[in-house]
Parts: structure tokens; C-alpha cells; sequence
């Protein structure tokens, strides 16, 4: 697990009194939940990071590892190790061995949200810790924003103006700083059992970011 070090990640960060209430019902009501902000999973030096929306709450809000024991993560970790990025294709709980090379998983916001929905104002007060996190980061990293929050999310984080880099699914941008930035839709259950964004879409923008990853060696 990630360190709580209160600057790339804090465990008892309550700044968001919504969320901070919703953990404390979702403790309450499961027990057994991890129910806490969650901390990014992967290799600190890696070239690859990936940032999602938030925590689910059946997902990760309850195993303590993004993207794990949802249907998010179902899609996210079999793209990931088909192309190299993990040691298996399915992600169960925190302790299943899984790890991932050369990438890593990190969310706007680090607690879970009702609804699946955070505040501009949650967004906004979580971003310091993506922010921290994205300074630590290699100067060549491909940034990959799953969705357009976490789009929004990055840009604030490298103090960067949004009207110069729009979302859309597959879009790519070279940013001041050295980083690639890559877009695609999220790996919800919406987005794919509705066919907004299809396997095939979701492995070419992993092609794309591998391609790139190759490139920088």
C-alpha cells in the first residue's frame, strides 16, 4: 500500500465533509469495508499513470486497491496485462499477488463519492494530492486520463489552461513539462455495456501508450 505520507496520500483526510460522512455511514453499514481514501497502486518511478474518477464504492472503497472488485476494473486490468502493465488479468482483492510494471493507478479523488459523483468542489480540494503526486513522477510519463473529470483533474494538477487541451477518447497532447497526455473514455459499466467505448477502443489507446512507453527507452 501507498504510504500515508499527508502528501501524495493521507489515509485520515476528512477535508471534504460530504465524503468524509459518507465513508462514516459506508463503515457503519459495512463493517468489513475498507471504507478510507484510497491510495494509488503501482511502481512510484512509473512511466505509465493512470487516473480514474474516484473510488467505487462496491469497488474500491471496499478492497482498498483502485479498480479492484468492480466492474470498472474488469475491462481496465485485462487491457493492462495484455499489454504488459500486470502479472494477471483479473484484479480480486488487495492481497491476490497482482502487481503492476512500469504503470500506475491513481483517482481524482481519492474517496468515494455518492452516486459516483464529486463535487467541482471535492475535485478541486483533492487535486493538491494528485498535484504532489505528479511532481514526483519521471519528467517523461504518459499521462492517461480515463474520462473527462480526471482530464480536467491533470490539467489542474500541472497548472495547465483546459481550453487549450479538450477531452475527447483517444486524443493526445505533448505538454510543457515532457509529459504525454492520453484520453479515454472510462472503463464504467455505462460506458461499455451501452458500447460507448468498446474493447477495441480501449486496447488502441493502450497500444498507443505502449508505443510511446517504447519510444522513450
Amino acid at each position: 500500500m501507498w504510504p500515508s505520507d499527508g502528501v501524495v496520500f493521507d489515509r485520515g483526510c476528512t477535508a471534504c465533509p460530504r465524503l468524509a460522512r459518507y465513508l462514516a455511514e459506508g463503515r457503519k453499514q459495512y463493517p468489513h469495508y475498507y471504507c478510507a481514501p484510497v491510495a494509488p497502486f503501482g511502481d512510484a518511478n512509473a512511466r505509465l499513470i493512470l487516473v480514474g474518477l474516484a473510488a467505487g464504492f462496491h469497488g474500491a472503497n471496499a478492497t482498498g486497491r483502485p479498480f479492484t472488485g468492480d466492474h470498472a476494473g474488469v475491462l481496465l486490468y485485462q487491457t493492462l496485462h495484455r499489454f504488459g502493465f500486470a502479472s494477471r488479468p483479473v484484479s480480486v482483492s488487495i492481497d491476490d499477488g497482482l502487481e503492476l510494471f512500469d504503470c500506475r493507478i491513481t483517482n481524482s479523488v481519492k474517496c468515494v463519492p455518492p452516486q459516483n459523483k464529486p463535487t467541482s468542489t471535492e475535485i478541486r480540494t483533492c487535486n493538491r494530492y494528485l498535484a504532489a503526486e505528479l511532481a514526483q513522477a519521471p519528467r517523461q510519463v504518459v499521462l492517461l486520463a480515463l474520462g473527462s473529470i480526471a482530464h480536467g483533474a491533470v490539467l489542474r494538477a500541472l497548472s495547465l489552461p483546459p481550453a487549450r487541451y479538450k477531452f475527447a477518447h483517444a486524443a493526445e497532447f505533448r505538454l510543457p513539462g515532457g509529459q504525454v497526455l492520453l484520453d479515454s473514455y472510462h472503463c464504467s459499466r455505462y460506458n461499455t455495456q451501452t458500447r460507448r467505448l468498446t474493447t477495441a477502443m480501449f486496447e488502441a489507446v493502450f497500444a498507443r501508450a505502449r508505443s510511446l512507453l517504447d519510444a522513450m527507452d
